[in-house]
């Protein structure tokens, strides 16, 4: 079945259906919130929020664009939403996940004690340090990077998901690169400046 087909048995009534939807793009949908978020359980949460909102809102769905980039803009949406609600916290929330805040360490153990202790926290610092990099890009270069490199998206699926042009696309992208490149650059780090 198309997508089409099944949103129109989802509002014949077939509820059910939506599942088939639900299995397709949630995976899609959750490598998106990462790119925003940073945190499995949040992005768990938000996934499925997304796709609660997108089943309530359905019938307003118009057909003008493919499900999968409507289903993209809410995913974006609504992790930028999160990211402005939490104000930052993202990163104190993976912080607290990995040094025990009550949360379950989301890497088991055993690759812990099989791992040199230094070099788990020199990756955990240099993720951290590309995490707030991206977290402080401007929204729309922040929202172009993160569906080319965590999605995979072309510059065009990426232009109908945040309702551009491709040319605008290519813009976000290279001023986006240039920008990371500038926080992640070593005398960014040297002059004491956060990313």
């Amino acid at each position: 079945m198309t997508d089409s087909e099944i949103i129109i048995e989802v509002l014949h009534g077939d509820r059910n259906s939506f599942g088939l939807l639900v299995e397709k793009y949630q995976s899609l949908v959750f490598r998106t919130c990462m790119g925003f978020l940073h945190d499995k359980d949040d992005c768990d949460d938000l996934t499925q929020d997304i796709f609660i909102q997108a089943y309530q809102s359905l019938k307003g769905f118009k057909g003008e664009s493919a499900f999968s980039t409507w289903i993209y803009r809410i995913a974006v949406n609504a992790s930028l939403n999160r990211v402005r609600k939490n104000s930052g916290n993202p990163i104190l929330n993976r912080l607290d996940s990995l040094f025990g805040s009550g949360k379950e360490k989301e890497t088991p153990l055993g690759v812990f004690e099989m791992e040199n202790p230094e070099n788990i926290l020199i990756r955990e610092e240099h993720r951290r340090w590309i995490q707030t990099a991206l977290n402080g890009l401007p929204e729309n270069q922040r929202t172009a990077i993160i569906l080319s490199k965590y999605d995979d998206f072309s510059q065009k699926e990426i232009a109908e998901i945040m309702q551009t042009t491709e040319g605008a696309v290519e813009a976000l992208l290279q001023r986006a690169k240039a920008n990371l490149r500038l926080k992640l650059s070593p005398s960014s780090k040297k002059k004491g400046r956060t990313p």
